[in-house]
């Protein structure tokens, strides 16, 4: 992830989450120790705005993913897993022991993806979510064991 890319992350980050994170936001995240990210693009098109990001943060061999989101164009096309997979492997590089994340109880489709990676439910945060109607759902935390 780029400066340059952090408009289109932001545009992404917007369409998938009801409070979206600015350019700015993002520049601030990145700039925190130990915090790196990466896009997707098409192949053959790497001038073309990103197809998905993944913002994340390696501290004391801790990680987190901070966020990750997939352009609604190009969701169910695998490009969630390889930006999983590109997270995963740096991480291994970094020898980190263990990745966290929190995803909303009612997202089936990112559950099913951390379940085939073999994170497990190490928590859940109660009504940590709203939508734009108020409407309140629980975060799963999930947690990978990596060492």
């Amino acid at each position: 992830m780029q400066p340059e890319d952090l408009d289109f992350v932001a545009d992404i980050h917007s369409q998938a989450f009801d409070r979206p994170w600015s350019g700015d936001e993002f520049a601030a995240l990145l700039s925190q120790p130990g915090a790196f990210g990466f896009v997707a693009r098409r192949v053959g098109a790497p001038s073309n705005a990103p197809a998905g990001f993944v913002l994340a943060r390696l501290v004391a061999g801790e990680a987190e993913i901070l966020t990750i989101a997939v352009s609604p164009k190009f969701r169910g096309r695998g490009v969630g897993r390889m930006l999983m997979d590109q997270v995963l492997q740096h991480l291994h590089q970094e020898r980190a022991d263990s990745l966290f994340l929190e995803v909303d109880e009612e997202n089936a489709a990112a559950i099913a993806l951390y379940r085939r990676l073999r994170f497990a439910e190490v928590g859940r945060r109660p009504a940590y979510y709203s939508d734009d109607r108020g409407r309140k759902t629980s975060a799963l935390v999930l947690k990978r064991v990596l060492g």
